[in-house]
């Protein structure tokens, strides 16, 4: 198969038998079909990330020269080992964006470091980032902000950072964390960068993959490392031919950078499009250029203290 395109975004072509492909993630392959039409062929899916509790499932890639329902002569082929993440790095990191496509902005105006965390809450597990597990409020982030009403939800920001004697490699020392419901006010307009960071979670020797997917833009993933980052890190930005992507993993124990401009006025979840992590909190909201926004669909604002103001309004 030959990789062409991602998340909308065309890529410099490469070759490949399999590939991996995340939750909230796409992709486009070619490939010629060029094997005896008198057979059909399997496809075989298996689950990557986690360990699998059902076999790899299966398709059949059918010749019209032939019956649908005659199956293939050769036996399925095997796919990759759910925790082969060596496999699943390289295919990554031959992700590269098409000559001649966008390149990011060489100067980020703010850094935002973003710690990946599973805890617990009054014995629930839960999800964190930098030790807040996303709640979402009652009130739609957008109408509140073009409303006014700061009572809405928490106006203090959440954390830029996570303290940097914090061990990666470790189950959390203190489990505990809270819920919040903060948001990242961005300056519109500006150029973004978001080092996600993963970590042991509750149980040792437990790390896990997680796609994150950022709603109302594209960004350039700018790379991926082992460990903890560090500045030198930094020097290992793929700033020529990063791929414009709206998810990205982040792989056991290390960290992906990713890079975005604020241009499109609004308020956007960033999450791990693993839905469950989401609504245990794997997540943050990034609002900009909110002034921007003109008239919002009632629709929108139909919960908590804007769907009050509807309900107030006379009905013709």
């Amino acid at each position: 198969m030959l990789m062409v395109e991602a998340d909308g975004n065309y890529l410099e072509p490469f070759w490949v038998n399999d590939f991996d492909i995340y939750s909230g993630e796409s992709y486009s392959v070619v490939f010629r079909t060029d094997q005896n039409p008198a057979n059909n062929y399997w496809i075989s899916v298996g689950v990557r990330g986690r360990e699998p509790r059902t076999p790899q499932a299966l398709a059949i890639l059918h010749y019209q020269t032939t019956t649908a329902s005659k199956l293939p002569t050769l036996a399925p082929p095997e796919t990759p080992l759910w925790n082969d993440y060596a496999r699943s790095k390289s295919f990554s990191n031959k992700i590269r964006a098409l000559s001649g496509s966008p390149t990011p902005p060489r100067i980020n105006h703010r850094r935002i470091f973003l710690l990946n965390t599973q805890n617990r809450i009054d014995g629930y597990t839960k999800w964190a980032i930098n030790n807040v597990s996303l709640t979402l409020p009652p009130t739609p982030y957008l109408g509140a902000i073009k409303h006014g009403f700061s009572n809405a939800f928490d106006q203090k920001s959440p954390p830029d950072t996570y303290l940097n004697t914090y061990d990666i490699t470790k189950p959390p020392s203190n489990p505990n964390s809270t819920y919040g419901n903060g948001i990242y006010m961005l300056k519109f307009n500006t150029t973004i960068d978001v080092i996600l960071q993963n970590a042991n979670a509750l149980n040792a020797n437990v790390s896990e993959i997680h796609p994150w997917h950022l709603h109302g833009h594209d960004f350039w993933m700018l790379g991926y490392g082992e460990g903890k980052f560090s500045k030198k890190d930094i020097g290992k930005f793929n700033l020529k031919t990063p791929p414009l992507r709206n998810t990205a993993v982040i792989f056991p124990y290390g960290w992906t950078a990713l890079r975005f401009v604020t241009d499109n006025p609004g308020v956007w979840a960033f999450h791990c499009h693993i839905e469950p992590h989401l609504h245990m909190g794997m997540g943050v909201v990034f609002a900009e250029g909110v002034h921007l926004v003109g008239n919002i669909p009632n629709e929108a604002l139909s919960c908590g203290l804007t769907g009050k103001i509807l309900m107030s309004k006379p009905h013709n």
